[in-house]
């Protein structure tokens, strides 16, 4: 198994931050233009990245408590086991942090979504950010 660590200090207050990592049905608008789609049917969310790829992800946790989501991927091409979460952290007035952890095997299968993983980062930073 391998893990990736993505973490960014996003310029808006942790509350907001966290009102748009909960929606689950808001991926699309989230991580554009890295998703170019996105759905919800029950626990499942469908996304459809800017590289055609469609990912099907069943919602494990949505913990309002520490502002953090967790989910795994459904049927993912070489993938033998997923889960990631996402959590926002009060980092000050008007600031937050956003963490990404993801854990995966086959251990090489982080070598791919890596970048994914980054560029939805900066994404979330960058749609969140503008909308303030």
């Amino acid at each position: 198994m391998a893990s990736k660590t993505e973490q960014v200090t996003v310029a808006i207050d942790a509350d907001r931050a966290w009102a748009a990592l909960r929606d689950m049905g808001g991926a699309k608008a989230l991580f554009a233009p890295v998703l170019a789609d996105s759905s919800i049917d029950g626990d499942v969310r469908t996304v459809r990245f800017a590289n055609g790829m469609v990912l099907r992800e069943r919602i494990l946790d949505v913990d309002n408590a520490r502002r953090r989501v967790a989910y795994t991927a459904l049927d993912a091409p070489g993938v033998t086991f997923h889960h990631a979460s996402m959590q926002v952290v009060d980092a000050g007035p008007g600031r937050s942090e956003f963490i990404w952890i993801t854990d995966a095997h086959p251990p090489e299968v982080i070598e791919q979504m890596s970048p994914l993983i980054q560029q939805g980062t900066q994404a979330l930073k960058k749609n969140l950010e503008k909308e303030d």
